[in-house]
């Protein structure tokens, strides 16, 4: 058994409500949708498509390639169907492997004890067929099993990525309440910015936004940031393979000329910060950052995005002070900002009332556990006027 030249189910997790942009990814790689759901979507395709999965996606938190789906009533059925798998011809019997989990079964009150019998149905055939035994341990950087295992319905899969893809590897230092790098990537899909006009980023915190839109728009992937993978650890692994698709990586980095990307903060540690990472990218020189106060940022001729994600608060002077804050937000949209699209990210919406503006769109995000919003504004140049003679023209 080669999983790298072997078609299976392979599903692509993801945070809740990422699935239509993660969706829009791995059909743009050519791969056909098998199903989608609530945090993820399933294709089928080899280990070796894994890899290229992997090195390409944004959106995306694990891809996990599928070695058998079986029936399991209690712990035991579990170590019964994995001691009959090959592991041998997978894993290295000197090597190392971790296993996660994700258990919702009436006999199991502790994943902890699951993740136990996967690790040793795979040590004992291991050890069966070869005399010798890898290790195990928590460490996400060799070899990984993940079982899935939900009432009576269980699978085991190779996990491909290892360490999470949702965070892209550029950022080292994530600053105040950063946004995790693939709900950026998707917030930046969501505004629907076309990488040709300006992308402007008041409240930039990290930077995490606006280099994720200078990503996109570059078409950098996440695989130029990151050397390390779970399908490295695979027997049958050829490092051929994982350079023929990083040698395309880079060969389809793409400059825009007069790219105008712009992020400030009112904070200098923000924006020390925020460079920082960029640089850590390789699109620093693709920036304009600028130490200032919201109101102040620079906004190029229309049209374009801006992209505000402001502090939601959690105390009550907080509050007070940030219903000020986003009264002025919708301030400087309307007077600053005409001929552009808005975006205000935010997990508060009593707060976003005080916009005084009218959405044209709600997108539904999670931050952590959160439930945000990612609210869309259409900033006319002038009234927007109604189709129908005489009626009174909408508030802009």
């Amino acid at each position: 058994m080669n999983p790298f030249n072997t078609r299976a189910k392979i599903v692509i997790t993801c945070n809740k409500r990422l699935t239509p942009f993660l969706a829009e990814e791995v059909g743009e790689l050519g791969f056909a949708l098998q199903r989608s759901f609530q945090t993820g979507v399933e294709v089928l395709g080899t280990l070796e498509d894994c890899i290229r999965l992997n090195l390409n996606l944004r959106c995306a938190s694990q891809v996990l390639y599928s070695l058998r789906a079986f029936k399991a009533n209690r712990p035991e059925d579990v170590y019964s169907q994995l001691l009959s798998i090959p592991w041998e011809k997978l894993l290295a019997n000197n090597g190392y492997f971790s296993v996660t989990s994700t258990v919702d079964h009436f006999t199991v009150n502790n994943n902890l004890f699951v993740n136990v019998k996967v690790k040793d149905a795979i040590v004992d055939r291991i050890r069966r067929q070869t005399g010798a035994r890898p290790d195990s341990g928590p460490d996400l950087g060799q070899a990984v099993v993940h079982l899935y295992w939900k009432e009576e319905s269980a699978e085991i899969f190779l996990d491909s990525s290892g360490h999470t893809l949702a965070k892209h590897g550029y950022r080292k230092i994530p600053g105040k309440a950063p946004m995790l790098e693939a709900l950026a990537s998707a917030v930046v899909m969501a505004t629907k910015w076309d990488g040709t006009t300006p992308f402007v980023n008041p409240m930039c915190g990290s930077g995490t936004l606006a280099i994720e839109a200078v990503l996109i728009a570059t078409n950098r992937r996440p695989g130029l940031f990151r050397s390390n993978y779970g399908f490295m650890h695979i027997s049958g692994y050829r490092k051929e393979m994982y350079e023929k698709e990083r040698t395309r990586l880079n060969e389809q980095v793409r400059e825009i000329p007069n790219l105008t990307v712009i992020a400030t903060d009112n904070r200098q540690d923000a924006i020390d910060i925020s460079h920082i990472n960029a640089q850590e990218a390789g699109v620093e020189h693709l920036l304009k950052f600028a130490v200032c106060d919201f109101t102040e940022t620079e906004i190029p001729p229309a049209p374009g995005v801006v992209c505000i994600n402001p502090e939601y608060g959690e105390r009550m002077g907080e509050l007070a002070e940030l219903e000020v804050t986003y009264k002025q937000i919708g301030d400087f949209l309307k007077q600053k900002c005409r001929g552009y699209r808005g975006y205000i990210y935010t997990g508060n919406l009593d707060l976003a009332k005080k916009i005084g503006l009218r959405a044209s769109r709600r997108i539904e995000f999670y931050s952590a556990k959160l439930d945000c919003r990612l609210l869309e504004y259409e900033l006319y140049e002038g009234s927007k006027r109604a189709t129908t003679p005489g009626q009174p023209s909408l508030p802009t």
